[in-house]
């Protein structure tokens, strides 16, 4: 079973490295790596070119503008030619070397699975052995997404096949696409999906979603936009609710 991992870049130089090394420690060697670039100005294809050996033909790259980063995810599920698609971040890592494994015994053993999600954790720069805050997946339920509630995006893993049923990426939203992605494959869709209680993906701080309550306050707003768009009741305050809960996340309590 091939395995599809689709890394969005833009001016990535300083941590791509550390993206592109957690994949070649994976002992499941089956996968193949789409590198999809936003005409960097940095350094980034100059590393990409640096990798690009050690994959041994694994390895693909398209940079050109484009319209953003889920225009990127939607670009590289294009190209993708696995069984199986993930999303890796350019300034994210495998946390171990036996990730891809996992997620491919777990697709193995069962025939009818169409996805599987774990746990991530969060690093600041400069310290990544250092964990600050560990997101968990475990008690995401499907009746939680009107609530806010989604899988830890960087450790979802969907066959290909139902992306190409569901579509694309939703270029409507500016930061919760994948939000609405969830809601349409686990609400409208009925998805048969599995939770594995591993920690996937180091991720660092400072990310998109949550690096200003503006920011913050923009998500909610769209994960409640998706959650009505797609026939599912929801509004703003129902959306916050998570808040409240993910304090826990910064002391261990729910991991």
């Amino acid at each position: 079973m091939k395995i599809s991992i689709i890394v969005p870049t833009y001016n990535s130089a300083l941590t791509l490295r550390d993206t592109l090394s957690s994949i070649l420690r994976q002992t499941y060697k089956d996968y193949e790596v789409w590198i999809i670039d936003g005409a960097s100005c940095d350094a980034t294809m100059d590393i990409v070119h640096e990798f690009e050996p050690a994959f041994e033909g694994r390895l693909q790259y398209v940079s050109e503008h484009d319209g953003g980063i889920y225009d990127a995810m939607n670009k590289g599920i294009r190209l993708s030619k696995g069984d199986v698609v993930g999303i890796l971040n350019s300034d994210d890592f495998y946390t171990s070397n036996d990730v891809l494994a996992t997620i491919a015994n777990a697709f193995e053993t069962d025939s009818s699975l169409e996805a599987t999600y774990g746990d991530v954790h969060f690093v600041n720069d400069g310290q990544l052995d250092k964990s600050v805050r560990y997101y968990s997946s475990k008690i995401f339920r499907p009746s939680l997404l009107r609530w806010g509630y989604m899988p830890a995006h960087p450790s979802f893993y969907l066959k290909r096949s139902v992306y190409q049923e569901v579509g694309d990426y939703s270029l409507n939203y500016k930061i919760a696409a994948d939000f609405d992605m969830m809601v349409r494959l686990f609400y409208k869709r009925g998805l048969n999906a599995k939770y594995i209680e591993k920690d996937f993906v180091t991720m660092r701080t400072g990310g998109v979603s949550t690096m200003s309550i503006s920011n913050r306050l923009l998500i909610t707003h769209e994960d409640a936009k998706a959650c009505r768009a797609n026939g599912m009741f929801s509004c703003f305050p129902m959306c916050c609710v998570k808040y409240f809960t993910k304090m826990f996340e910064f002391t261990g309590l729910m991991c």
